[in-house]
């Protein structure tokens, strides 16, 4: 397969914006805390909460989703596309039964709870006892498209 757009992808499953106000109303708390001990201490503790907790939301966000050279990677996990059987997108619902009533415990989950919709990638692989991969996306269809390609 020649590399080109159709034949990558990658996907960044950053947090969304209100958890960045989340962040912010955090650091406010940190320095009110401190506010009865000195004006300086506030802003201190207000900053370094604030900081400590974006650091925090970036981390948790900067997981992905790629695929290159003929590899899927996903958080941690790292496949030959030859070990991939089909790719199915799930709408929200979809997803949301596959991630909770239907899930399989052998299965590799990344899961992000703020991407509602997923890709459903069978692992054909014999030797692997991981039934499926299920991996949040916020673009399933075009996830699907590329592993179709191969």
């Amino acid at each position: 397969m020649a590399a080109g757009k159709d034949s990558t992808y990658d996907e960044r499953l950053t947090a969304p914006a209100g958890w960045w106000a989340v962040t912010a109303m955090a650091g406010i708390m940190g320095g009110l805390v401190f506010l009865r001990m000195s004006p300086a201490a506030a802003l201190i503790a207000l900053l370094v909460t604030a900081a400590l907790c974006g650091a925090l939301v970036v981390a948790y966000g900067r997981i992905g989703v790629r695929v290159q050279d003929g590899y899927l990677e996903a958080g941690q996990a790292r496949l030959p596309l030859t070990a991939l059987g089909a790719a199915t997108a799930l709408d929200a619902e979809e997803a949301r039964l596959l991630r909770t009533t239907e899930a399989d415990a052998r299965a590799f989950m990344l899961l992000r709870g703020y991407v509602r919709t997923a890709v459903r990638v069978e692992v054909t692989d014999p030797e692997d006892p991981t039934p499926y991969l299920y991996l949040s996306t916020r673009r399933p269809e075009k996830l699907v498209k590329v592993l179709s390609a191969r």
